[in-house]
């Protein structure tokens, strides 16, 4: 199992399915960067004997298609295509699609093993997605300018290199979302996921947004949003996922069905809320 080698896009699909999570000891583990990674095809090899190496190319998946696949394929080495946003290139994954990752987790923790018509069957893949635009990807990002002094922002987050990519909730889609989310969480912990471009790097933060730590906002940082503050593009394409610091939270086989509302981008910086 493993990648090959990746190469520049002449086209995507309108719709892909975007990584949002990857479990631990997962068959996609180490292969799939999460909320990077877009999945837009899926060859079936039908033989590994066959001289001619044929091979069939799915693309434009949606997630019944993949399931169907996956289940018709369970066992059996399967190619996903895969669109990275960060590095703007396609490469080939090869893995095998499995339960027994999830069940050897589940007897560890001591959790019964799933049972019964009608029980949700374990993730073959270990992914969790939803369905968008990869067109789309990494316009949604919220860049970490300045960073105020003793602010809830200086405990987690670094000034210029951080960007926040999503929350425990899942991805963000328009430049208010992030500023309410924070007024929704005055006073509360706040997860969120974030990219540092130094770094390399894919982190889970708690944010403690707050009017009581003596400077001005919630939570004491510019943030800048729009088409000067993306993410930049890598000088060299990575050998492979970006350092992902978060713990799967068990294993994800549920898929989110939402097409991504995409809003006109502004490329202003403000101070947060």
């Amino acid at each position: 199992m493993g990648q090959s080698s990746s190469s520049l896009p002449s086209s995507l699909p309108d719709l892909a399915l975007h990584c949002l999570r990857v479990a631990d000891h997962s068959p996609a583990d180490n292969l799939i960067e999460p909320y990077f990674d877009y999945l837009i095809g899926v060859q079936t090899v039908e033989s590994t004997t066959q001289s001619d190496g044929e091979e069939s190319l799915l693309s434009g998946l949606t997630p019944g298609e993949l399931g169907r696949v996956l289940e018709e394929n369970e066992g059996r080495k399967l190619r996903l295509r895969v669109y990275n946003a960060k590095s703007q290139r396609v490469r080939d994954v090869q893995l095998t699609p499995s339960r027994a990752w999830s069940e050897a987790a589940l007897r560890e923790s001591g959790q019964d093993l799933p049972s019964g018509e009608g029980t949700p069957k374990p993730s073959l893949l270990g992914l969790s997605l939803r369905v968008c635009n990869p067109a789309h990807a990494l316009e949604s990002v919220y860049h970490v300018l300045d960073v105020l002094e003793g602010s809830p922002a200086e405990v987690s987050l670094v000034p210029w290199g951080d960007y926040v990519l999503a929350w425990s909730g899942g991805p963000l889609h328009s430049e208010n979302d992030f500023y309410n989310l924070i007024e929704g969480h005055v006073d509360k912990p706040l997860r969120l996921f974030v990219y540092n471009s130094d770094l390399d790097n894919l982190r889970e933060v708690i944010l403690y947004p707050t009017r009581q730590w003596g400077g001005e906002g919630l939570i004491g940082c510019g943030i800048g949003y729009g088409l000067l503050h993306r993410i930049p593009r890598p000088s060299t394409p990575p050998s492979g996922p970006a350092q992902t610091s978060y713990p799967a939270d068990g294993y994800f086989s549920t898929t989110t069905n939402r097409i991504s509302d995409n809003t006109s981008l502004s490329s202003q910086a403000v101070a947060a809320p």
